[in-house]
Formats: C-alpha cells, structure tokens, sequence
C-alpha cells in the first residue's frame, strides 16, 4: 500500500461539479493498493500517518502530529500511485489492485485512519473522476509504502 501524504491548510474533492468533500488544516491523504495488501498494512500506515510529526510546534519546529493539532484527513484513492514507467513512455498500472479487491481495502482503510485519528474522516468515491484541489502547507509532502517498513 502507497500513501502520498500532503500537510495542507485546505483541500477539497469535488465531482461531477459537486463538493463531495472538504477539509481545513490537516492532511490530504493520497492512497494506492494492491494486492498483496492487508489489513497489518492498513494498521501501521494509519498509525504512521496520524502519528507523523510535520506540524509546526509554537517554536516552528515540526514537532506535532495532526492528532495534537485536531486536524482534519481526507483520503483519497489513487491507483497511479502504482505506476509503472519502467518501459516506454505510458505508465502501467499492473500492480494496482482491480475495483473488487481495492475497494473494500479503500474503505477499512478510510475507516481504520478514522478511529486512529478519533474522528470521522472524508473522503473521496473510489473509482470516479475526482478534482481535487488542496493549498500544500510548506510544502510538506511525503511518501511511505508500508512494504518499505524499515
């Protein structure tokens, strides 16, 4: 499972020209699964990401997580974190998984990053054709792969 994680002060999706979602001051979580995927992925990566200090602290070190500065997450699903460009020039997307798999792992995954952050969080519709607009705060951007835990 890739994650590519945005500290943002705002960030919305919105689809078909209609507002689906919308945070302030927290994180724009971008994720991509696959299928050797499981739910020890999902675990560790939503204690990472809501654990993550890269949130300024009075003294303007990123010293706090988005837990300690009550912010927001929306996540976002994001197959072509799983390109491949190894050979030629069009991206293959070989090892993302297909809807029936990546679906229900989108969704524990929405619903295991909630409880780790104590509240609900938005979220994209997996699948559609999604704007999404965000202000990167710094920026701070960061990728984690959980098959890269060490």
């Amino acid at each position: 499972m890739r994650t590519l994680i945005q500290r943002v002060q705002h960030a919305s999706v919105t689809i078909d020209g209609q507002l689906k979602s919308k945070i302030g001051k927290g994180l724009l979580v971008l994720v991509g699964i696959e299928d050797r995927d499981t739910q020890e992925d999902i675990e560790w990566l939503c204690r990472k990401i809501t654990n993550l200090r890269i949130f300024d602290d009075e003294n303007g070190v990123m010293n706090r997580s988005v837990i300690e500065i009550e912010g927001e997450i929306l996540v976002v699903s994001q197959f072509t974190l799983h390109a491949s460009t190894k050979k030629g020039n069009r991206p293959s997307y070989i090892h993302a998984s297909k809807p029936e798999t990546a679906i229900p792992m989108y969704e524990a995954f929405c619903d295991e990053m909630g409880l780790q952050l104590g509240k609900a969080v938005e979220t994209g519709t997996f699948g559609a054709d999604m704007k999404v607009e965000l202000l990167n705060d710094g920026p701070v951007t960061i990728w984690i792969d959980s098959q890269n835990k060490e």
